[in-house]
């Protein structure tokens, strides 16, 4: 075994993913050293990752100035620059996805957070993507929205991968992982092939505790940075329910990849908190951890690895009982963030696009 806990977590039947793109990361090299020396199979973005690297880097000036040149229009420069990074960053994972059969080394873009709650305009959005960037070992992010959920199971029926995102509730999570196999069961009746088709279901945890430790107040601080972790747990749960079901188990049948949990906003906001806690207590088969630089760092230097994420249900069902018996509603909580999830998206857009029209005019 080896001694960095990052491969120990592959060992337990993890993957770490890197929650931020960088085009110099990309083409310094320094990915890919990432990939053989810190045990990174993945890497996600999303329109938050993409403002913060364009609007502080002089990265993509030199690209926003030729396409300035060429009459381009920023909304138009925005995809282009952005396409172009996951591009490039799935040729980065290609030996990745390669030598796991398909199993890793995925890169995630996302549909544009305006589309959260149109049905249509997302299911037409990700075929575009998918057509754009044109790599075996892309995924498209659909949010976990009850509008997304239809395009979730087409998009799976289409043969694209699909990174469900901002899913903070367990209802949520089980509605669209029914849905990814109800795409399947689709192409199978057809005949078509499922053995390659790929998703995650991103389960948001940090920013549960962020709120609910608010609304818990100082009264109730035994609770507090418990909740997030409980609701998790208590999704994985229903991971297996649902994996180990004879439905799945006919599709398994024909080579279909279960749809794994993947642990998002893992970074620990307060910083009363451990700055791995969210990775600690979360290690289970069949998942992922999507890890910020600076988390994954300090998880290879002091991390602690042991199965914990389903080690004590009965705990995570008694912190919920808790919680709620504190007087905080753990579906307010949800629905709160979701909502939030969406607004802060969407004001990143805005934010991003801003930043490109700025240096395009300063140029």
């Amino acid at each position: 075994m080896s001694d960095n806990p990052l491969y120990q977590l592959l060992e337990q039947g993890q993957s770490v993913w890197l929650d931020s793109m960088q085009r110099r990361q990309i083409q310094s090299g320094e990915l890919k050293n990432l990939i053989e020396t810190m045990a990174l199979r993945g890497e996600t973005s999303n329109p938050s990752i993409f403002e913060k690297a364009i609007a502080e880097s002089d990265d993509y000036d030199a690209d926003i100035r030729a396409f300035a040149a060429q009459g381009m229009d920023t909304a138009t420069m925005y995809e282009r620059l952005t396409t172009d990074d996951v591009r490039a960053a799935c040729d980065v994972f290609r030996a990745v996805y390669d030598s796991t059969e398909g199993a890793d080394g995925f890169v995630s873009i996302e549909v544009a957070p305006r589309l959260a709650y149109d049905t249509l305009g997302t299911l037409q959005e990700a075929r575009r993507l998918w057509q754009i960037v044109d790599r075996p070992n892309l995924m498209i992010k659909i949010p976990g929205t009850k509008e997304g959920v239809p395009a979730i199971e087409q998009a799976t029926y289409n043969g694209l991968n699909i990174n469900i995102t901002l899913l903070f509730s367990v209802r949520a999570y089980e509605d669209v992982a029914w849905a990814f196999i109800r795409g399947l069961e689709r192409r199978a009746a057809e005949g078509k092939p499922i053995d390659r088709i790929a998703s995650v279901a991103s389960f948001f945890v940090s920013r549960i505790d962020t709120l609910a430790d608010q609304l818990l107040g100082e009264q109730n601080a035994n609770l507090h940075g418990k909740l997030a972790i409980a609701n998790a747990q208590i999704a994985y749960e229903k991971f297996k329910a649902i994996f180990m079901s004879d439905r799945w188990s006919a599709l398994q049948a024909r080579g279909a990849r279960v749809q794994r949990p993947l642990w998002a906003s893992t970074s620990t906001k307060n910083p009363a908190y451990r700055d791995v806690l969210y990775v600690e207590t979360l290690i289970g088969p069949h998942t992922i951890n999507t890890l910020p630089l600076a988390t994954m760092h300090a998880f290879a230097e002091h991390g602690i690895v042991a199965r914990t994420v389903d080690a004590d249900i009965a705990a995570a069902r008694a912190t919920v009982a808790a919680v709620q018996a504190a007087g905080v509603s753990l579906n307010a909580v949800t629905d709160q963030v979701l909502r939030e999830g969406v607004v802060k998206f969407e004001a990143a857009m805005t934010q991003l696009l801003a930043a490109i029209e700025n240096k395009k005019t300063a140029q």
